[in-house]
């Protein structure tokens, strides 16, 4: 017989080492995740080509505005369960996690139908080359027939790690990159007794990891008894509640609107690199690989950090709130600094893989890092910031104050400082971004009427009617004299 839902409290204990022990799963996540794109990126160029590569990035493109909402639902539905966890209230957190899976579900459902209908157009309006745009379709397609498995997955693992659990993700994050990885060259090349499905081999490799991870994550959710499981009467919360979906698309659309607003500002940063020549789009194509691996750690402690501060709020335990932050800051600057270190130490070996050691697109990519990796430490700090007034609802702020900063201040700069600064000052740009990001963040944080947020699972209709018909009946009130 299953015992009662684990737990993983988050409001007791020291905090330094919570907060570590709960990021560092999260980080192993992240890095598993970005490894198991490179690894599928090498399987499909050595064997299909280049055409075949740019398939699969335009493709990607795609699917990434398509996990940017659903990283806003699930935030929602995480800050949600964290909360209520905090506050022991096991059966609000049911209702929000299944809320959050009924709406994104329904949603994916009808983007993959719509999807596969309309990849084609969809590739034409993104531009996408003619020789590649066949190989494009029926990779794009295959990977829409696999994105409500995936986005159900998704918003598990993120669901659990607002119960306080991070390192369940990270085990079926495990499999799943081992599954694909392991049958991307199976399926393109049809080694053994695999068919021979060429690029769509590659997206169907990707789709049965992701059925596989995600049905296997939700049985062991079942099997555990962990605290997100729907069982009997509490399926129908899978039905959306409209004040619920209510509360999850108001904060989670300006979440997802925040990775929409932070990629939109990247592409127009590689229009202004792209007019310096070849040579230099390639150094920055090469520093965007490396800086994905230094923001990791900036984006787990974030997770971590908004989780933790979720509980603790739900909790009411607001003592622990400002340590939780300040740990954040201090893991921030100490592990970031480490990795750019690492990488300035040893940039040259590395950026080889990518372009060759005598490309002369390396000299110029260690400039580019010398001048703009340093960004990373405030972007991180930036983002614990941001992750503590999430914790209580407050997701406007961040996202206009990443607006104001990614566009006015660091394009402004990139364009108008080229007077002063010639091509330094698009990489100059990011410090500059980042330091008045990290600014406005910690004016917010330290002024901002964030705490006085009111974020909770709001109470079941039924229970609202029953309430208010038992306030509206003399019978309801009556005492029994004695």
């Amino acid at each position: 017989m299953a015992g009662p839902p684990q737990r993983h409290d988050l409001t007791q204990g020291p905090i330094s080492r919570t907060l570590l022990m709960f990021a560092l799963p999260t980080l192993g996540s992240n890095i598993l995740q970005s490894l198991n794109g490179s690894i599928n990126s090498i399987w499909v160029g050595r064997f299909l080509g280049e055409q075949a590569l740019a398939a699969t990035a335009n493709a990607n493109i795609i699917m990434f505005l398509m996990f940017s909402a659903v990283f806003g639902f699930g935030m929602a539905a995480t800050i949600l369960i964290g909360q209520s966890m905090g506050r022991r209230d096991v059966e609000a957190a049911r209702r929000a996690f299944g809320s959050a899976i009924g709406l994104v579900m329904g949603g994916a459902v009808v983007i993959a139908i719509l999807g596969w209908l309309f990849a084609p157009q969809i590739l034409r309006l993104l531009a996408t080359p003619g020789e590649a745009q066949d190989m494009a379709r029926d990779y794009l397609r295959v990977i829409f027939l696999g994105l409500p498995f995936s986005m159900l997955g998704v918003l598990i693992q993120m669901s659990l790690r607002g119960t306080g659990d991070s390192i369940t993700p990270l085990w079926f994050m495990v499999l799943s990159v081992t599954i694909d990885a392991g049958l991307n060259p199976l399926l393109i090349q049809g080694i053994g007794p695999f068919p021979r499905m060429g690029i769509a081999g590659s997206a169907t490799a990707t789709l049965l990891a992701g059925l596989v991870s995600s049905f296997g994550l939700l049985l062991y959710v079942y099997w555990r008894d962990l605290p997100v499981r729907l069982r009997g009467h509490e399926l129908h919360y899978l039905i959306p509640e409209r004040a619920l979906v209510r509360t999850i698309v108001a904060k989670g659309l300006p979440m997802g609107a925040q990775m929409l607003v932070m990629s939109t500002a990247g592409l127009t940063m590689i229009g202004l690199v792209n007019r310096l020549g070849v040579d230099t789009a390639a150094a920055y194509a090469v520093s965007q690989q490396l800086w994905t691996y230094i923001q990791m750690p900036a984006m787990a402690i974030g997770v971590a950090v908004s989780s933790m501060a979720a509980q603790n709020i739900g909790a009411g335990r607001w003592d622990r709130v400002n340590a939780i932050t300040r740990a954040g800051l201090a893991y921030n600057t100490v592990i970031t600094l480490v990795v750019i270190v690492a990488i300035l130490l040893f940039d040259r070996p590395v950026m080889a893989l990518f372009v060759g050691g005598d490309s002369p697109a390396i000299p110029i990519a260690r400039h580019i890092q010398l001048l703009a990796s340093w960004t990373f430490v405030m972007f991180g700090a930036t983002m614990v910031l941001f992750s503590t007034v999430r914790a209580n609802g407050a997701t406007v702020p961040p996202l206009v104050i990443l607006a104001i900063t990614l566009f006015p201040i660091r394009f402004g700069f990139a364009v108008l400082g080229q007077r002063w600064f010639g091509s330094d000052a698009l990489w100059l740009a990011f410090p500059i971004g980042s330091a008045c990001s990290l600014a406005l963040a910690a004016l917010y944080y330290r002024y901002g009427r964030w705490r006085s947020e009111v974020l909770e699972v709001p109470p079941e209709p039924v229970a609202v009617e029953e309430e208010a018909l038992a306030a509206t009946e003399p019978a309801g009130r009556l005492q029994p004299n004695c």
